[in-house]
Parts: C-alpha cells; sequence; structure tokens
C-alpha cells in the first residue's frame, strides 16, 4: 500500500480566524511589529510634506542642490549604518529586543529633529532616526513571519510592507492640516515631527506582551517554550494541542538541523556559500534594486520638484495631491495583498512589471510635451499617469518585497538575508536622493527615457528567476532553491487516495487531553519527560508527538520532515 504523506493542509484552522481565540489574540498582537512598516513609511514621507510647507523652507533657508540631497538621504545613510548590524541583534537577543532598542534609537532621533534649530542638526537627527529603524525593519518582519500562523503569513508579510503607505497617509495629510492652522509658522514642520514619537513609545510599551519567535526559540535551544507559543496561539491552548504543533515543530528542526549542518556559524558570507544560496541572494537583492529603481523614487522623494516641472506649483495644491496619492497607494497595496494568495507571487510581479513599463511610458511622453511644448494638456494627462504608475508599483512591489524575501530564506539566514535586502533598497534610495534632483535639473525628461530602459530589464528578470512560493511554508519554500523538486501531483494524488483512511481524514483527531497535560512537560535541551505512557519507548521525544496512535504518531514525524522539501500540491482554500 503507498505511504500517506501529509502536508500543513491536513491541520490547519478551518474555520474564521476571528471566532478561534488563539488567533484572534495573535493577529491583534502582530498590529505591533506591522508598526514598524508605518513608522518606516511616516518617517520617510515626512520630508516629502516638509519640503512642500513655506515654513520649512523659510527656517532652512530653501535648501537646494547638495544640500537638499544629503537631507533627504541622511535617513538611508543612517539605516545603512545600522542594517549590517541589526540581523546580529535580531539572532542574539530575539525579535522583541530587537525592536525595543530600535524604538529607543527612533524616539532620540524623533526629539532632536522636533527641536532642532539648525539644518545640520536636523540631518544628524535623521541619520540617528536611520540607524534605530533599521533594527526595527529588521526584527518586525521576522517576527511576524515566523509567529503567524500558516495560513495567514503570506497576507501579513505582504501587508507588513503595504503599511508602509498608512504612515505615509499620515505624514502627507498631517502636514497639510499643520499648514492650514499655523500657516508659514515653524510649528506647521514641528508637530508633524513631533507625532512619529507616537509608534516608538507604544513599541517601547507594549513589545515585551507579545509571544516571542517559535523559530528563534528552537534555535536557542528553547524548544519546550517554542511548541508552547505555537499551541497557545496555532492550536488555542495547550489543552487543545492538536497535530499541527506536532508538525510545524518538527518542520523546524529538520530545518535548522539541515542548515547547522550546513553552516555551524552563520555569517554574510553564507548567504552565497552554495549554488541555492547565491540564487536566493541575487534574486533579493534584485527585487530590492528594482523597488527604488523602478522610477516610484521619483515621486516618493522628490514630488515637489516633479510637480513644478509639470507647472502645478500651489502649496495647497501639491499638499492635497500628495495626500490623495498616499491613500490611492495604500489602496493599491491592500488590493495587491488580498490577491498574494489567489493569484500567486509570480503573477503578481509580472503584473506590476507589466504595466509599470506601459505607463510610466506614457508619463514620460506627457512631461516631455509639456516641457518641450508647454500643453497644458499634457499636464492634465500627467497627473492621472503618476496615480496609474504607483497602481501597478503598489500591486506587487509594495506588498511583496518583504514576504517574498522572507519566504525564500531558509532560517539560518533569514535575518542577514533580510538585513542584505534592506541595505541593497536602502543604498540605492540614498543614491536616487542624491542623483534624482541633479539628473532631473541637468536633461529634464530625457532622465525619464533611462528609468524605461531599465523597466525593460526588470520585467526580463521577472520572468526568467521569479518563482512562485504560493501554498508552501517557509521551509518548504527554502528548499526549493536547494536542487529539490515538488512530487508530481498525480503521483501525490495516487497516494493519497490509496493510503488516506476514515479514521483521520483531512483533519487529524485533536490530542486526548489526558496527554495535553504532558504534551510540554519538555526540557529546553530537547529532551522529554514519559509520565503520560510511562515508558520512553511509547513516545517520540525528540517530535513532540503525543498521539492516539504510534502508527500515525511515527508517520506523522517522518512525513512532517519530509514535507520540508515537498510542495504543498493539495493546498485547501482557507478563510482569512
Amino acid at each position: 500500500m503507498a505511504v500517506l504523506e501529509y502536508t500543513i493542509a491536513d491541520f490547519i484552522n478551518r474555520e474564521s480566524w476571528w471566532r478561534n481565540r488563539g488567533l484572534l489574540v495573535l493577529n491583534i498582537y502582530l498590529i505591533l511589529p506591522l508598526l514598524s512598516s508605518v513608522l518606516n513609511g511616516l518617517d520617510s514621507s515626512i520630508l516629502n510634506g516638509l519640503q512642500i510647507l513655506p515654513g520649512w523652507q523659510e527656517y532652512f533657508h530653501h535648501p537646494q542642490g547638495k544640500t537638499l540631497g544629503l537631507i533627504n538621504s541622511a535617513q538611508g545613510i543612517g539605516a545603512l549604518s545600522g542594517i549590517p548590524f541589526s540581523p546580529y541583534v535580531s539572532d542574539l537577543l530575539g525579535r522583541r529586543a530587537s525592536m525595543f532598542i530600535g524604538a529607543i534609537i527612533v524616539l532620540a532621533g524623533v526629539f532632536t529633529q522636533a527641536l532642532c534649530t539648525t539644518v545640520q542638526v536636523f540631518i544628524g537627527a535623521r541619520v540617528l532616526i536611520g540607524l534605530g529603524i533599521a533594527f526595527s525593519i529588521n526584527a518586525a518582519p521576522l517576527l511576524i513571519s515566523e509567529l503567524s500562523y500558516p495560513t495567514h503569513r503570506g497576507k501579513l508579510t505582504a501587508l507588513y510592507n503595504s503599511m508602509w503607505y498608512f504612515g505615509s497617509i499620515i505624514s502627507a495629510w498631517i502636514c497639510l492640516v499643520a499648514y492650514d492652522r499655523t500657516g508659514a509658522s515653524q510649528w506647521s514642520w514641528r508637530v508633524p515631527v513631533f507625532i512619529q514619537a507616537t509608534v516608538p513609545v507604544l513599541q517601547m510599551m507594549l513589545i515585551w506582551f507579545i509571544p516571542e519567535s517559535p523559530r528563534f526559540l528552537a534555535a536557542k535551544g528553547l524548544e519546550s517554550q517554542a511548541a508552547r507559543v505555537l499551541a497557545q496561539y496555532h492550536a488555542n491552548g495547550p489543552k487543545q494541542c492538536d497535530h499541527l504543533v506536532a508538525f510545524e515543530m518538527a518542520q523546524i528542526r529538520h530545518a535548522l538541523n539541515v542548515e547547522r549542518e550546513i553552516a555551524s556559524s552563520p555569517s554574510y558570507l553564507t548567504c552565497f556559500a552554495t549554488p541555492g544560496n547565491r540564487r536566493r541572494m541575487l534574486i533579493v537583492i534584485s527585487i530590492a534594486v528594482f523597488s527604488q529603481w523602478s522610477g516610484n523614487g521619483l515621486v516618493s522623494v522628490y514630488i515637489n520638484i516633479v510637480l513644478d516641472g509639470i507647472g502645478i506649483t500651489t502649496t495647497r495644491t501639491k499638499a492635497i495631491i500628495n495626500g490623495c496619492l498616499q491613500v490611492f497607494n495604500l489602496a493599491s497595496a491592500l488590493l495587491g495583498t488580498t490577491l498574494v494568495d489567489k493569484w500567486g507571487r509570480r503573477k503578481l510581479f509580472l503584473t506590476s512589471n507589466i504595466g509599470m513599463l506601459i505607463v510610466f511610458s506614457m508619463w514620460t511622453i506627457a512631461t516631455a510635451l509639456f516641457e518641450e511644448t508647454g500643453s497644458t494638456v499634457a499636464v492634465k494627462a500627467t497627473v492621472p499617469l503618476i496615480f496609474m504608475f504607483f497602481f501597478f508599483y503598489d500591486f506587487a512591489y509594495t506588498p511583496m518585497i518583504f514576504s517574498y524575501t522572507l519566504e525564500i530564506l531558509p532560517y539560518n539566514i533569514r535575518a542577514k538575508g533580510l538585513a542584505i535586502m534592506n541595505f541593497s533598497a536602502y543604498l540605492f534610495n540614498t543614491f536616487n536622493a542624491f542623483v534624482n534632483p541633479w539628473a532631473l535639473d541637468a536633461i529634464g525628461w530625457k532622465y525619464y527615457l533611462v528609468y524605461c530602459g531599465w523597466l525593460c530589464l526588470e520585467l526580463v528578470f521577472v520572468m526568467l528567476f521569479i518563482i512562485e512560493t504560493k501554498g508552501r511554508t517557509l521551509e518548504e519554500t527554502a528548499a526549493l532553491f536547494d536542487g529539490v523538486r515538488p512530487r508530481n501531483t498525480t503521483e501525490r494524488k495516487e497516494s493519497a487516495t490509496f493510503s488516506r483512511t476514515p479514521q483521520y481524514g483531512p483533519r487529524t483527531p485533536r490530542l486526548e487531553k489526558e496527554n495535553t497535560d504532558n504534551y510540554f512537560e519538555l526540557h529546553d535541551s530537547s529532551s522529554a519527560r514519559s509520565s503520560a505512557f510511562g515508558s520512553p519507548s511509547h513516545i517520540e521525544l525528540q517530535e513532540y508527538s503525543r498521539v492516539q496512535s504510534s502508527v500515525f504518531r511515527s508517520h506523522l514525524e517522518t512525513q512532517s520532515e519530509e514535507s520540508a522539501i515537498t510542495a504543498v500540491n493539495h493546498h485547501h482554500d482557507i478563510v482569512f
């Protein structure tokens, strides 16, 4: 008889997540790390709004050229300084501790920025904020991806970077309100800066109330704590623990053991040590570059200059366009987030790149017509084209840059790979901050042609290198890059047809109540007590799997490890 194969889809919760107390509490907790993206969006966009305000321009004597470029790139310089060290903090002290440290540094920078009196101090404060954000944006997405429920992981990690625009919306509209209330007063820019302190204060106060990443705990040898976290929030408490926890723990342990065999003390060089890792890093670095060099940097940092270039010069009009664009960006990113698990990652990237290439080409033509002929029709066309371009950009790159990066990286290089992605993004964003204003002043609309050519190269790369990761766990996805391919779908179905029995079905029974009390009687050194059965021979100590049938238990543990390198081809639809 063919051997039955189990996947994560056989053990997942099938009721609405808000009806399950464990999942409800978990998703509420995950709002806190999501705020790291809000903070990043708020701070990254604040200068776009401040540059529109007459009060800020007059206070700092209308900065231009290199000074303006340095102001805009200061946060990136700070982030580049901290990103190389952030994964070591995340891996050594934990995801929560790294977020806490980042919040403290950001808060110090915010108050320095809000109270500064010279442009030099303002730039220094921006560097300090960037340094703190480096720790926050490394730890937060790791915590989300490693703590979230398996069927929620894709949406939540995609939602993470989409929340960047929520912070951007706050920034844009607060700048407009401050301008309406205070006019050209210095408080028109100081008040929006003070509001930035809200997120780091909340994270400092609440971060220790949410659970730590179970993968981090398991990597530190605290496997009983990791299992408790999974049971509490994935299986709705130890008293109702089911086989999902055993399955997840077996996958985590298998992945960690394989990774330890490859590299006992992973460093940044580990990210490039094997063909699979080099392929991963090629994709990670490339999508980081694409996220900054697709033409979006022209508007996200220098909307004031871009709108001046098409004849829109009124402060209030600029502020309204900026505010409406951020709301539109968030809506577009959320739409992409909802389609992550329906369309798949590859289709989203392809749709995004094709759309950006077409619309940016039209945007280039409209800008050229205005600069060459002064056509008012071109002006009216340019603003809608900017919105259309950001729709296609936000459709994939906003939700997917963090989500896809985390999905393709194995645990031992996940934090460092994410740091490389962040470093690459900030490096090229900093380059944009310096080069874009000079290029626009020097060659005007012709600079847009460079991005048209680059978007063609992006599309070719996506077609050749982006693989589909839909319906796979973190461990299963990571295994695809190391030369392992999913078994033929037909073979899997035949195997299941001959070996699945009514006793277990698609939803396996929960552990018996009398056994769950001893489920977590585990030492942190991966040993276990055997009081539930009286003899250690009746339980597989290393897999935490106390089940009613020894035959099912043995097969579950074997299959859960094998599934780390097997695609989930019969993924069930889950209500999120």
